[in-house]
């Protein structure tokens, strides 16, 4: 039951509530995720056996029906401005209840079960390997950040080998508060946190205008399986960016993800923030997702998703080296960025309408954009996938302009085959990576790719941004379809 979780989420958030953003749940956010799965698997284990949610008095959110709001709530801000809320589908606790100390309802099953040789919807894609088996020893502590000092890893960082990694100092925690000197320097330093600074090889939108591009952060989690039978239901795709310490956790959910044809990317292995790690440690965090992804599905993805948008341009070479592109949600040029802030309901530090209302703010300024855009939300906590199967992809879907929702990878006119290193097909990417993989297990000189990211600060923008350029395969195809030019 979710009363498990409260007495976690409130010490958790004692010290979240201290800051303004994502980074409240740095260095909380593994602990928080490892008690939520293991407080729903408790609560799963001790209601009863029921294969489903309707046996145990659960109304399944599948069967939610997608309308327009007819009965509105209503809830005074502080500014004592009434707004009218929608209430939710059939099953979904009303928008004003959703708190993090509501109770839980019923976790699902697996829809269904693939068995090895099974074949993914896409042309030329691998069949699934066999059914994964955690052994353990094999791998990385989960939400720990993953040492640095196995064989797999030194492998790993051979990849960066002939690339030219900013010399950029690590940060003390990615918040911009601990580090005012470099967030004062972060557009040279291409930070994101501090100052939304973001490079041509970043994906943060979607070309076509009122093109929502819809993804899923934390994951697989006891309630991803409620918000994969609601999408399926409503033919609907996302982007998902898993967590590697989630995916060896759940790797059948991960499964029925890839299977149904949502698009599958790299969230890192413990969810902390990456330009707070050496370059070793990002390479660790990266390849071991990189790896549970490979070992559970056969394929591995080209994009990534830095944990709390926390990329500079250290980050980027290291990515990009690995065959990663960054995508990150999108932000105005004003700086308003499309995050839903459902993880402050499940965090406490937002209420159901207060997070609500900032969505409706999201909605307002895409009509505004010229462009399409991406937004941030979750599928960790069982608020968050309620906020998103009971109110905002409703709102979405019966939007008036209406919205195009889809993958991130579809609405940028990425092929699927490109989404994976196995089935792509773009010849600037094989390239980069033939000439990175080649590095591995080679004997090679270490040089400055492989140093700590402990120095002056310089930036080499020339030669990252080539590096850059290189192996940024959704980048380049997503611009060439768009008839866009790089500039670099």
């Amino acid at each position: 039951m979710k009363f498990e979780i409260i007495a976690v989420l409130s010490a958790y958030l004692a010290v979240a509530n201290a800051h303004d953003g994502p980074h409240a749940f740095r260095g909380r956010h593994a602990n928080i995720a490892r008690q939520v799965t293991a407080s729903a698997s408790a609560a799963s284990s001790a209601t009863s056996s029921a294969p489903s949610a309707a046996s145990s008095g659960a109304t399944p959110a599948s069967a939610a029906s997608v309308s327009a709001p007819t009965v509105p709530a209503a809830v005074t801000t502080p500014d004592s401005v009434t707004i009218s809320l929608p209430t939710g589908p059939s099953g979904i606790p009303p928008l004003i209840s959703l708190t993090s100390g509501m109770p839980s309802g019923s976790t699902l099953p697996l829809s269904q079960t693939f068995a090895a040789g099974a074949e993914p919807s896409y042309s030329g894609a691998p069949p699934l390997p066999s059914a994964f088996m955690f052994v353990q020893g094999q791998w990385p502590t989960m939400d720990v950040v993953a040492p640095t000092n196995s064989s797999q890893v030194q492998q790993w960082m051979q990849e960066l080998e002939g690339v030219d990694i900013p010399d950029l100092q690590p940060t003390q925690d990615g918040d911009c508060a601990t580090d005012p000197a470099f967030a004062l320097d972060g557009q040279n330093r291409g930070w994101w946190t501090c100052g939304g600074w973001t490079r041509d090889t970043d994906i943060v939108q979607c070309p076509d205008k009122l093109t929502w591009g819809v993804s899923f952060d934390d994951g697989p989690s006891p309630y991803t399986q409620t918000l994969l039978n609601f999408l399926d239901e409503k033919e609907l795709k996302a982007t998902f960016f898993v967590v590697g310490s989630r995916v060896i956790e759940r790797p059948q959910v991960l499964v029925e993800e890839y299977m149904q044809g949502h698009e599958i990317s790299v969230h890192t292995w413990s969810h902390h923030a990456l330009t707070s790690l050496t370059n070793e440690q990002i390479v660790a965090e990266l390849g071991w997702t990189r790896e549970a992804i490979k070992t559970v599905l056969g394929v591995t993805p080209t994009t990534m998703r830095p944990p709390f948008g926390d990329i500079d341009d250290r980050v980027r070479a290291i990515s990009l080296a690995m065959g990663l592109t960054p995508i990150i949600w999108t932000s105005t040029p004003s700086g308003i960025k499309f995050d839903t802030n459902d993880w402050r309901v499940a965090g406490g530090q937002f209420t159901g309408p207060e997070s609500f209302q900032s969505f409706e703010e999201i909605l307002g300024n895409a009509t505004t954009l010229n462009n399409g855009f991406i937004v941030l939300e979750h599928d960790l906590f069982e608020i968050t996938v309620d906020m998103a199967i009971g109110y905002t992809l409703n709102a979405a879907m019966t939007h008036e302009p209406p919205f195009t929702l889809e993958p991130i990878g579809v609405c940028n006119k990425i092929p699927t085959t490109d989404m994976y290193q196995e089935t792509t097909t773009n010849k600037t990417y094989l390239a980069a990576r033939q000439k990175a993989l080649s590095n591995v297990n080679s004997t090679t000189s270490t040089g400055s790719s492989s140093g700590s990211g402990s120095g002056s600060g310089g930036v080499n923008k020339s030669g990252a941004m080539q590096s850059f350029a290189m192996v940024s395969l959704p980048v380049l195809s997503a611009v060439a379809a768009a008839g866009f030019a790089l500039l670099i």
